[in-house]
């Protein structure tokens, strides 16, 4: 009640242009959450409504004519919970090397003692602006025979140099060179000294390469396309994409009969909302738990380049 009270006043005490100036924020904020939002909330009605009704624009708030077809068809399919499992494998496997990779390299690249990394840091920056293209990483990929093999969808995604630049920035203007100094009079390693004090400093920047990380292999299904030809290997996202495509096939070849056009395309939609739905909702859940790491990283980490 005191906490009210307090609020009230200190409103009162404020001017005009103060107040406006509240407001006009607090309904631009509103209204960006809304346009952000919503998109995600009309395709949770659209997937349990009558596509129909959708098409027609009479699906705005709440769900009309309420069935869940389009989700029993993709969990009745076995091909998605090999996928899930596959794309769970990739996921955490993939992040696992990524940042065994990166957070080492960033440390080493922000020793100011290590002298070549004025050699070797431009030499990764190149790389994001010049690449080998798509035919000689296939080929590359090919001669080490990681095609059809698990590996091919996390050694050659295994490091991101903006990720990297993200990383060693925040090691550079986040982590004192001092705390080096004094433990190495205790007689402190740089293997222990990144593993007992750096690490622990970097929650925040870590939280924000994990999320990067898994979100990119969560999504990944062009490596996939590339490098995978057997079935069990198949990421999530390459098995929506197949139940996705077959049921637009499924709409397209039913047009010549009488009523079959209207009833594939109702329950294509519906397919294509759900699936949009199941391979959302793993990585929409993760987000909250690691939030105010992620924010506190994106701050730190875009100081300087």
């Amino acid at each position: 009640m005191h906490t009210k009270q307090t609020k009230r006043l200190k409103w009162k005490e404020k001017t005009v242009s103060d107040k406006l100036f509240e407001i006009t924020v607090i309904f631009i904020a509103v209204l960006a959450f809304a346009t952000v939002a919503y998109p995600l909330y009309f395709i949770i009605i659209a997937s349990v409504s009558d596509s129909t009704m959708v098409n027609m624009g009479k699906v705005l708030l709440l769900p009309k004519k309420i069935n869940f077809y389009g989700y029993e068809q993709i969990f009745g399919d076995s091909r998605i919970w090999k996928g899930y499992l596959n794309t769970i494998v990739y996921s955490i496997g993939g992040t696992v090397v990524n940042m065994l990779i990166t957070l080492p390299a960033a440390y080493v690249l922000s020793r100011t003692s290590f002298k070549p990394r004025k050699v070797i840091m431009p030499l990764f920056v190149f790389t994001m602006y010049f690449s080998g293209g798509m035919i000689p990483t296939y080929l590359m990929v090919k001669t080490l025979h990681l095609i059809d093999t698990p590996w091919a969808m996390i050694l050659p995604t295994a490091l991101s140099v903006y990720n990297l630049i993200i990383a060693r920035t925040f090691m550079e203007t986040s982590i004192p060179e001092d705390l080096y100094e004094a433990a190495r009079l205790d007689g402190c390693s740089h293997f222990r000294y990144f593993s007992t004090i750096v690490l622990p400093l970097s929650k925040a920047v870590i939280s924000v390469l994990f999320l990067y990380y898994m979100v990119a292999h969560w999504n990944d299904f062009f490596t996939a396309l590339l490098y995978l030809n057997k079935d069990y290997l198949q990421p999530l996202q390459m098995v929506l994409r197949n139940i996705l495509l077959s049921n637009q096939a499924f709409q397209g070849g039913g047009g010549s009969v009488a009523g079959a056009g209207s009833y594939a395309q109702q329950y294509a939609d519906q397919i294509k909302f759900g699936v949009i739905i199941v391979s959302t909702i793993p990585i929409l859940c993760i987000y909250p738990f690691i939030q105010k790491y992620f924010e506190k990283g994106v701050m730190i980490g875009a100081v300087k380049g």
